[in-house]
């Protein structure tokens, strides 16, 4: 299909390694049982968790894949820098580190993660022993103001033109065929909807309702799978309208909190319906960009 990639604009972003988090007390409260606990979560270097594992299932809250990346500094000037970093960078965008002791390795944007407001990046073991806190990388942005010529009725956003290439997506009269791991009901998502756009961040399937998500066999989604969220309409934030489509990628894990799950960051919507989504198993990015799990031979890519 044809794009208007040729005319994007490509501007480099730059950001930091950033610390975990950790709330004021440690504790969270687990949405389930209301049990106090106290877990690991966002931020930082996380070496064993990829993109293409498994996003449900591990001993943390929130935990996000490969490396946690933002402007922490104070100030007007640097939220700015940090907002351009987070909306400009795009799923499938080249990454490389600036500084410290893995300069020069080379990596991949996977997602965003929204409300700590971070880019997430996939780079190889090697490049993961060297990096440290506050270590920089830059990022090649582009993906912003993409279009499919002759369907101005679905917007994308937050998507490499590369990797939409690679996404075997096809024209179907006046809709658009998308690969996905999964069909997701709007009345499941959770954190994070109401935002004015969705440029940034993500929103989070909720997971907590066993009987719901085993009917729904949602219990095995993985990092990076490509899905469409039914009845959901991100054109202008996101939001619930009856017969639209929503195209994201899982992001980040599941988590204890009340409303809070896996986190989708939107790749493409159509208010009105015009995204036919097809269930394909293999609608992950890491096998598609051949990061995370599926840089060594043998994992991934099977359920």
């Amino acid at each position: 299909m044809k794009t208007n990639s040729d005319r994007l604009v490509m501007l480099s972003v730059t950001g930091q390694v950033s610390s975990p988090m950790m709330a004021a007390g440690g504790y969270r409260i687990a949405g389930n049982t209301g049990a106090p606990v106290i877990l690991p979560g966002v931020g930082g270097i996380t070496y064993n968790i990829k993109v293409g594992d498994s996003a449900c299932g591990w001993v943390a809250d929130h935990v996000e894949p490969g490396v946690s990346v933002k402007n922490p500094s104070p100030g007007e000037g640097n939220r700015s820098a940090n907002n351009a970093l987070n909306i400009l960078a795009a799923i499938g965008n080249d990454a490389v580190v600036i500084s410290g002791d893995a300069k020069g390795a080379k990596g991949t944007v996977t997602g965003k993660h929204g409300g700590i407001e971070h880019v997430l990046m996939d780079f190889d073991a090697a490049a993961l022993q060297k990096l440290a806190i506050g270590d920089r990388i830059m990022v090649r942005a582009l993906g912003t103001g993409l279009k499919l010529d002759g369907f101005d009725h679905i917007k994308i956003m937050n998507l490499d033109p590369r990797l939409l290439a690679k996404m075997k997506v096809r024209a179907v009269g006046n809709k658009v065929e998308v690969p996905v791991a999964c069909v997701v009901p709007a009345k499941l998502m959770g954190s994070g909807i109401g935002k004015a756009h969705a440029h940034s961040g993500d929103y989070d399937i909720q997971l907590l309702d066993g009987k719901t998500i085993e009917k729904l066999g949602l219990a095995d989604i993985r990092l990076g799978d490509i899905v469409a969220i039914k009845d959901a309409d991100h054109t202008f934030g996101r939001m619930y309208r009856k017969g639209s489509m929503t195209i994201g990628v899982v992001v980040h894990s599941d988590c204890v909190l009340s409303g809070h799950g896996p986190g989708v960051t939107t790749i493409m919507t159509s208010s009105g319906g015009r995204i036919i989504p097809r269930i394909d198993a293999g609608a992950n990015i890491a096998r598609l960009l051949k990061i995370g799990t599926y840089r060594t031979k043998g994992r991934g890519g099977k359920r």
